[in-house]
């Protein structure tokens, strides 16, 4: 059943620094969600991903047995016509898997359309949804891709990123990221959007125009602290066994000198 409601999602830059939050256009995002819808449309996506590739080959197929391996009465066996029947060593196959089966299911345009919807409503209500001004990569870059997901704490999640049009720029800079796929807002299909855990949708693909603001620097993480205390602690270690070194050293020269008179002694003895 759909529900009036609108969406209002957190909005970021392509740097992850945080906007006001962007209202998601009703046409798409009205609440719908219809779980049958799509599951017929996954269901139909993954058949139609299958290749007939597996093939075994009937009696027909199989070479030889051309003759009768023994005469049809006398011998006490039941009749046999082929030895490449399905009964013989090296026959051929009964109801095996063939290269001319076609796997293919065909869902109506509207039907794939609703499914579209309801997964995108789905995120929606799940505040999985985010929008990005604007992919703005002159270049391929990994590390800023990887740190736009850190900054929206989505490490470790699927992400799906819908880019207005096809972006090379920013396909590239995701292609060496195991959990985050880019594709264009209007290629992607149910499954796509229910395979991820976050959606990354580029503010111009749904019609938002967002005008751009100043990047912020990222605050430290912990790790980096704790890494530069530790260089501390090991000079302050080593700072203070030199000093008891240094504190204990007139004791052990005592100690050297009294053993050497002593070994004097008993040679003069």
């Amino acid at each position: 059943m759909a529900d009036e409601t609108t969406f209002q999602v957190a909005a970021y830059t392509a740097g992850g620094t945080a906007r006001e939050r962007v209202a998601l256009p009703a046409e798409t995002f009205d609440g719908t969600v219809n779980v049958p819808v799509m599951h017929q449309a996954v269901k139909a996506f993954l058949a139609n991903q299958r290749q007939a590739n597996a093939h075994t080959k009937t009696r027909t197929h199989v070479s030889g047995g051309n003759s009768k391996p023994f005469k049809q009465k006398g011998t006490g066996n039941a009749r046999q016509g082929s030895t490449r029947a399905p009964n013989f060593v090296g026959g051929g196959n009964v109801f095996g898997p063939r290269n001319d089966r076609n796997y293919k299911q065909d869902v109506p345009k509207q039907v794939r359309q609703l499914a579209r919807k309801s997964a995108l409503n789905a995120r929606a209500r799940e505040e999985s949804v985010f929008v990005i001004d604007r992919f703005a990569f002159d270049a391929p870059s990994t590390r800023r891709m990887a740190g736009l997901i850190a900054r929206l704490g989505l490490e470790g999640q699927k992400v799906l990123v819908l880019t207005n049009g096809s972006q090379q720029h920013t396909f590239l800079s995701a292609r060496n990221l195991p959990s985050v796929h880019v594709m264009p807002y209007v290629d992607a299909s149910t499954y796509h959007v229910l395979w991820s855990d976050a959606v990354l949708i580029e503010a111009s693909a749904i019609g938002q125009e967002l005008a751009p603001v100043t990047e912020t620097e990222p605050e430290p993480t912990a790790k980096k602290t704790t890494a530069t205390k530790a260089p501390a602690r090991k000079a302050a270690a080593k700072g203070a066994t030199k000093g008891a070194d240094a504190a204990n050293a007139p004791a052990a020269k005592k100690a050297t000198a009294k053993k050497a008179a002593t070994k004097r002694a008993t040679k003069e003895d």
